[in-house]
């Protein structure tokens, strides 16, 4: 029986912008990349954003390729991979007439994969677009469409969240933690499988209950106290892990995801300050996602004031950590300082391109709206003496192209586990207000 044809995979621009080495991802398939891919690639590259790189990076590896890609075979990608092709355009198929009203790019790549399952009837064509609704209209049209999945986490229910609940503990076991400086050994703890390095634990008898993490290099559990860091107090078990996370020097990276009004930035600006004094600065940034896709160019003022909008919810956290002191307080007085000297910044994650990260504890928000390559660009960034905390809601992503699978801090999380200079938490209790969580539930 003869080996089954490699498949020819189809790219839309969107993939190109998302990884731009994602045709060295395919295996031994064949990838083919229609003549308007070029022509949108084109528009993308001049410029300092993450997009703009990936469309000069894959032009470039485009330029650099042995052989016709313009022959129906294409140019070789490598050892163990297929061919790569650019297909020109043809005249639109009768059905894509038919069925919508209007030229488009969208509708161009459409029609480049239709004319290659007609002319490769023996194997599969396949489109591969981020875009949902494109993927719709080829299925429509009898063509094969799939999502872009290499840097994909594998499921949502199998994300990791940074804490377990274990039943089960004996009475004694809990008593040891609040005997022996908070330390136990894995050993006397059977009932809690395969624990991971800082990994969180609320170990359960009963009424009684204790809070631990895991020191993998020390294999032992360790107790989690509750503690105020700069004016803010944990409100609930997860919130004291994170705040444990945050403090501990030897965790390089923290990761904190939640739905809104569950604390993540607000714990990470309270740490932020309270360790003020080992990092010579703190840097809190967010991607400006406009709304609407309206450009910032569209809002009034200068740069700062179309900035503005977006950075206030940082502005606000702030707040609420300058109401817990009084307005004589030092503690209080201390963040307007920091401030104006510049020692506490908030910026656009975009503004801090180039610059050097050394002794900076640098909070990203928002960061579900960046690609896995845009949090490893930042996250390789980091020199000597920088902490990294990246929080998110993963269900609440403002980009086209990204999804609860597929966005950079859940690609993180997924990857991170289990290293010792990382830590994750997942906040799922609100605790802005009854009415807040009511509204949550129920709307």
């Amino acid at each position: 029986m003869p080996a089954p044809l490699p498949k020819l995979f189809v790219l839309d621009t969107n993939v190109v912008l998302h990884d731009s080495g994602s045709i060295l991802n395919f295996h031994e398939h064949d990838i083919a990349i229609p003549i308007t891919v070029l022509e949108e690639l084109d528009k993308f590259k001049r410029g300092s954003e993450d997009i703009h790189f990936h469309a000069r990076h894959f032009l470039r590896q485009m330029d650099g390729l042995t052989g016709d890609i313009l022959s129906p075979q294409g140019a070789p990608l490598g050892e163990e991979l297929g061919h790569i092709r650019v297909v020109l355009g043809g005249e639109l198929d009768s059905r894509l007439k038919a069925a919508f009203f209007q030229d488009s790019p969208d509708h161009r790549i459409l029609n480049t994969a239709l004319m290659l399952q007609k002319r490769e009837h023996s194997r599969a064509v396949i489109l591969v677009t981020k875009d949902a609704n494109l993927r719709m209209k080829a299925k429509s049209l009898g063509i094969f469409a799939q999502d872009y999945t290499s840097d994909k986490v594998e499921s949502f229910d199998k994300l990791y969240t940074g804490k377990r609940i274990v039943e089960g503990i004996t009475s004694e076991t809990i008593s040891h933690f609040y005997l022996n400086g908070g330390l136990v050994p894995h050993s006397a703890l059977p009932e809690v499988e395969r624990p991971v390095a800082n990994e969180n634990f609320i170990l359960r008898n009963g009424s009684k209950s204790v809070l631990a993490t895991y020191r993998a290099a020390e294999h032992v559990f360790a107790r989690v106290e509750k503690s105020t860091t700069y004016g803010i107090t944990p409100r609930n078990a997860e919130q004291s892990f994170a705040l444990k996370a945050l403090l501990n020097d030897d965790i390089k990276l923290v990761t904190l995801a939640g739905t809104a009004g569950t604390g993540k930035t607000l714990l990470a600006l309270a740490a932020a300050l309270e360790c003020r004094q080992r990092y010579r600065q703190i840097l809190l940034a967010r991607p400006v996602v406009p709304l609407g896709n309206r450009d910032l160019g569209f809002l009034p003022g200068d740069v700062e004031q179309k900035l503005d909008p977006y950075m206030q919810p940082l502005y606000d956290n702030l707040t609420v950590i300058r109401h817990h002191f009084g307005d004589h307080d030092a503690a209080g007085q201390r963040i307007n300082e920091m401030r104006e000297s510049e020692k506490l910044m908030i910026t656009p994650l975009a503004y801090i391109r180039g610059r050097s990260l050394q002794r900076i504890f640098f909070i990203v928000d928002e960061a579900q709206n960046l690609t896995p390559h845009e949090v490893k660009t930042i996250i390789t960034r980091a020199g000597e003496g920088t902490k990294i905390v990246l929080t998110g809601d993963i269900q609440q992503i403002d980009q086209p192209y990204l999804d609860t699978l597929s966005n950079g801090l859940s690609y993180l999380i997924n990857r991170m586990m289990g290293q010792p200079i990382f830590a994750h938490v997942t906040l799922e209790k609100g605790e802005r207000s009854a009415l807040a969580d009511l509204a949550s539930e129920l709307l």
